[in-house]
């Protein structure tokens, strides 16, 4: 099946497949949980050894997650 972009646009046909998408769904995932295991590292080291709490930090490592479990559980349950 054809991406409905590549149905649209004759010229990426060529140089985008289905490999380019998947890799590239997957490339994004690693570095959005890569992403999210530096900020919680990075809050717990200014915590641990600044003794400084920042809520900045905080805040996007609990968004990432809970947004995580969140689809973990929609995917679940509509799979």
């Amino acid at each position: 099946m054809i991406h409905p972009i590549l149905s649209r646009i004759p010229i990426l046909r060529k140089f985008v497949d289905e490999r380019f998408l998947e890799h590239r769904r997957r490339s994004s995932s690693l570095a959005g949980i890569i992403g999210g295991c530096l900020s919680i590292c990075l809050w717990y080291y200014r915590l641990a050894f600044d003794h400084i709490w920042s809520w900045d930090l905080f805040v996007v490592a609990l968004a990432i997650v809970g947004i995580k479990i969140y689809l973990m559980i929609w995917y679940c349950l509509t799979d």
